[in-house]
């Protein structure tokens, strides 16, 4: 069992950038891919950003690809996710997800999903 918590949403104007953290307990990390979606209001859910076990291979949704950076740090067992040049349609909130398949853009692909952060961003 793993324990999702995601931390560093807020409130930004457009241009800004925010760092997101995601902290994993319970589970041998090393062994998940991780992801982020996000969800905006009204909105389904939607792939964001993911990363290999070895933190190798990443990727990225289009609408994101060259603002946002994923990273991740086995021995700390956290994910982050560096966005920069934020915009008003990123405004939503973002979900940490792990799955031991992937890293893949299918939610279905993910097991553990923590409560999400909320990033709001004003034009």
């Amino acid at each position: 069992q793993v324990q999702l918590v995601e931390s560093g949403g807020g409130l930004v104007q457009a241009g800004d950038s925010l760092r997101l953290s995601c902290a994993a307990s319970g589970g041998t990390f090393s062994n998940y891919a991780m992801a982020w979606f996000r969800q905006a209001p009204g909105k389904d859910r939607e792939f964001v950003s993911s990363i290999s076990l070895s933190g190798l291979r990443t990727y990225y949704a289009d609408s994101v690809k060259g603002r946002f950076t994923i990273s991740k740090e086995n021995a700390k067992k956290m994910v982050y996710l560096q966005m920069n040049n934020l915009k008003p349609e990123d405004t939503a909130v973002y979900f940490c997800a792990a799955g031991i398949y992937g890293p893949t853009m299918f939610e279905n692909n993910y097991k553990y999903w923590g409560q999400g952060t909320q990033v709001t961003v004003s034009s």
